[in-house]
């Protein structure tokens, strides 16, 4: 709960980036951002993912908040850290991987769904809770366990859509992931910019309602 947060709360919304090639994936983002949201999760189930996360931060530099995501080796850690991404993500919560994410000093963020793992992953250290998928219980769930974990920073990734944002944020969330309801797959494959466009201006104009 330190600066190390401020660009993920700044951003809000995080676009889980799932693509069938670089260039690819390198158009989808590009999409996004113009459609004004400004964080970006290029995981590692998208080809060569260092190098779209190293050409968008050449393109982009601190205008957007550029990470890497399904991180699952320490390996990948260290490539997409190498590359400059500012957040590391992993869709679960393994002691060993945690603290290789740890050791190269990005914002680390891992995935939990039961109190038992928020508890493991809280104790080894990280930065962001990831609830992953937080569409098995929804915004409720969330807030359930704000009871035992009022002060950990909680990222509900997967159901997180315009019409149910200002839900999770105000269940708690210091920031949300969005996946095929903002970089969708189909769009993707169609080549559709547009209808990417309209999705994350969708969701930045409900993020922007959220704040008032």
């Amino acid at each position: 709960m330190s600066d190390r947060l401020a660009r993920a709360r700044t951003s809000g919304v995080l676009a889980v980036l799932r693509a069938p090639s670089p260039e690819l994936a390198l158009e989808t983002a590009e999409a996004i951002i113009r459609g004004g949201i400004t964080g970006i999760e290029v995981t590692y189930s998208t080809p060569d993912a260092p190098s779209v996360i190293r050409e968008l931060i050449a393109r982009h530099g601190d205008a957007a908040y550029i990470g890497a995501g399904t991180v699952t080796t320490a390996d990948q850690a260290r490539a997409a850290a190498d590359a400059g991404a500012e957040f590391l993500v992993s869709p679960g919560t393994l002691p060993d991987l945690t603290r290789a994410m740890l050791d190269t000093d990005r914002v680390v963020m891992t995935g939990a769904i039961t109190p038992t793992e928020v508890m493991g992953a809280l104790a080894l250290g990280v930065d962001v809770v990831k609830i992953f998928p937080a569409s098995l219980g929804g915004p409720s769930y969330l807030g359930a366990l704000r009871g035992p974990f009022p002060d950990a920073p909680l990222m509900p990734t997967g159901g997180v859509k315009p019409n149910n944002l200002a839900d999770w944020f105000a269940a708690g969330s210091v920031a949300v992931g969005a996946g095929g309801d903002l970089a969708n797959s189909a769009s993707i494959a169609a080549h559709d910019w547009d209808d990417i466009t309209q999705r994350a201006a969708r969701f930045a104009a409900a993020l922007s309602a959220v704040r008032g």
